[in-house]
């Protein structure tokens, strides 16, 4: 057997179900590997994780994976596997994108420069002010952005999924809206995708290809049999399969879980590009350096 401990990026929810209904089949075992799900204690250690040898693969998202890669760290991604719409959800006073300007912004990266370039690019796409990032209040309310704006912490909150946190805003009755990334001017990088270091990419290639095997089975039988799969998710996380909240959640999710593992050098020249543009990256070491269809295809 060959042990993989895969990192999440977040703490178990529905976005892992390939990987859970895997394990409960049987599947990872039946290719000789052994995986291990470690739920991170902070949202984007995972390289430090991987570069330390704590673990083998890690779940991101292209915007981190763009960020490391550029401060020259070792890491390359290999498969995409969920996308979902995201981006900025706002209260319903806030009317379009421009409203935005000068608002207080929740972000788990608080004070940090990611939020405002967001809304900044975002209000600038509406016909907004140029030139805002300094002018927007920083909220670092860790990932509870709903609760950020039901407590009237903050205006606006970025990143969301909309298969999580509109979902939940929606069960809790906040009148809220969503501007997605992709409708203004933000490279839409509301996917997650698996990343490795190079070195271990190359060694141990078989133990790799016969992960994203098995997490393409997962993929077909989330989506070919639902109920089955929300059953082993239920069981699995020991969550009231009459809450439903949860429920509603997985359901939103399903939709988003992709066939399509590969990813283009197009969009992430995009998404390099408008990072550098808004001061997120220095360097742009080009998709070569950092991510492989060679598994995804």
């Amino acid at each position: 057997m060959t042990r993989l401990r895969i990192g999440l990026e977040w703490f178990l929810n529905p976005d892992h179900v390939p990987f859970l209904l895997a394990q409960d089949r049987g599947w990872f075992a039946d290719e000789g590997l052994e995986i291990e799900l470690v739920e991170p204690e902070e949202h984007l250690d995972a390289v430090e994780a991987i570069e330390r040898g704590e673990l083998d693969v890690a779940v991101t998202e292209p915007l981190h994976l763009v960020e490391d890669r550029a401060e020259g760290r070792p890491c390359v991604g290999f498969a995409r596997f969920l996308h979902t719409n995201g981006g900025v959800m706002a209260k319903a006073e806030i009317a379009r994108p421009r409203d935005m300007a000068g608002r207080r912004i929740q972000y788990p990266g608080a004070p940090g420069p990611g939020g405002p370039a967001i809304v900044a690019t975002m209000v600038e796409a509406d016909g907004g002010p140029t030139g805002t990032e300094d002018g927007y209040g920083r909220v670092n309310n860790s990932f509870y952005h709903t609760d950020a704006l039901a407590e009237d912490k903050a205006d606006v909150a970025t990143l969301v999924f909309h298969n999580f946190e509109i979902v939940e805003a929606e069960h809790r009755g906040l009148d809220v809206r969503m501007f997605a990334l992709k409708d203004w001017g933000v490279p839409d990088f509301c996917q997650l995708i698996l990343i490795a270091h190079p070195d271990a990419l190359a060694e141990r290639r078989a133990a790799f290809e016969a992960l994203v095997r098995v997490l393409r089975r997962g993929v077909d039988a989330v989506k070919q049999a639902p109920e089955a799969a929300r059953a082993v998710y239920f069981a699995h996380t020991e969550t009231d399969a009459g809450d439903a909240l949860t429920r509603a959640i997985y359901d939103a999710t399903v939709p988003c879980f992709t066939h399509d593992f590969s990813m283009s050098a197009d969009y992430y020249r995009q998404l390099e590009a408008w990072m550098h543009e808004r001061g997120l990256i220095d360097e742009t070491p080009g998709a070569d350096a950092y991510w492989t269809n060679e598994l995804a295809l």
